[in-house]
């Protein structure tokens, strides 16, 4: 069934859920990276030291068929002792050729992807002992695409080796007539060409193949609308509860404001659209400073609690249009204002019977 209007994936995926992909394991990696990386590190151990690996792998051949002829395995302590040995010998000759390996696999991944470890991703799925759910990962897009790249591996790996072989095919008569160390000298030569040949292949089949891996995993990851807008409400906080605690913040300061009124020594209005509301103390203030300020209905009830307590109320217009415009709720007055302050402020010490601070 089709999907309904705004349930398409059709968004690219945001931060946050590319975060709790990667956390998953779920990662933009091409398998033929690794690949590839590997296949030119045994192309270089080879080209730098094959000659002694030859050698090496000759002198650990003779060496078992002279063992063997001498020996009289009678026992099983003695084969298992002869195994062991030849198991240690084997490992130490392939050694300096698989640790090359596993190094460029690493690099080749971490290249890709990073160094970075998530519980979470290493974390077994049963689901895939599911053979339900293995046999739907076969046969999807995916696995088609892998099952392709296998018989494309094969095909040029099996091309290159045919190419190599038919262009040495005049030299091949004469390998019966050379001895045993010119037919290996023969053999390593035809590898590396082959193996370089086929690192060449290979890079571009990685290179493809990367390209897909990247637009499969932003596939992957797009999202529909409304997942964006849930995602962005969630990160965000939902608008309506936003919008409530702003209208709570905006209540107490205006309740904090207005418990400050009846501290103030002057309110200087415009005289009817706006308040100012001044407190001077010069033992702990360097200027005077605005305590509550409003326009409309919030200059009237700072107009109101002053007069109710007491404050004088001065009708300045000048002066109280640029207190508003100036300063904040707390702000100490602008040096420019000043000597228009200051004489406001010797008029309502005047009219207390105060002297001047």
């Amino acid at each position: 069934m089709a999907e309904t209007a705004g349930q398409e994936r059709t968004e690219r995926a945001t931060a946050k859920r590319r975060q709790e992909a990667r956390r998953r394991g779920q990662v933009a990696l091409s398998r033929e990276i690794p690949s590839t990386l590997m296949l030119f590190t045994l192309l270089g151990v080879l080209g730098l030291g094959g000659t002694g690996l030859l050698e090496r792998a000759t002198r650990l051949v003779a060496g078992i068929y002279a063992r063997l002829h001498a020996l009289r395995l009678e026992r099983v302590e003695d084969a298992s002792a002869l195994m062991t040995e030849l198991a240690g010998e084997v490992f130490a000759l392939l050694l300096p050729v698989c640790l090359p390996l596993l190094a460029a696999g690493f690099l080749g991944n971490v290249f890709q992807i990073g160094f970075e470890a998530h519980a979470e991703a290493l974390q077994p799925r049963w689901s895939k002992l599911n053979p339900i759910a293995g046999l739907k990962r076969i046969f999807s897009l995916r696995g088609a695409v892998e099952l392709a790249k296998s018989v494309v591996k094969l095909v040029l790996v099996g091309s290159v080796a045919g190419a190599v072989v038919w262009g040495l095919r005049e030299e091949l008569p004469t390998l019966v007539r050379l001895d045993l160390g010119s037919v290996w000298g023969f053999a390593a030569e035809a590898t590396l060409r082959i193996l370089l040949f086929s690192g060449v292949a290979m890079t571009l089949l990685a290179a493809l193949d990367t390209l897909y891996q990247r637009w499969q995993y932003e596939e992957s990851l797009k999202m529909t609308k409304q997942e964006v807008k849930d995602e962005r409400k969630q990160a965000e906080g939902d608008p309506t509860v936003k919008a409530r605690i702003r209208s709570i913040q905006r209540q107490v300061a205006y309740r904090r404001m207005m418990a400050e009124v009846p501290r103030a020594d002057v309110v200087v209005t415009n005289p009817t659209h706006l308040a100012i509301a001044l407190r001077f103390d010069p033992e702990v203030m360097a200027a005077p400073r605005v305590v509550a300020k409003g326009a409309d209905h919030v200059a009237e009830r700072i107009r109101e609690i002053a007069s109710e307590h007491g404050v004088p109320i001065v009708e300045n217009r000048p002066l109280a249009q640029s207190l508003f415009r100036l300063t904040d709720i707390g702000d100490t007055i602008p040096v420019e204002l000043y000597r228009a302050v200051a004489e406001v402020l010797a008029y309502v010490y005047r009219l207390k019977g105060r002297r001047r601070p």
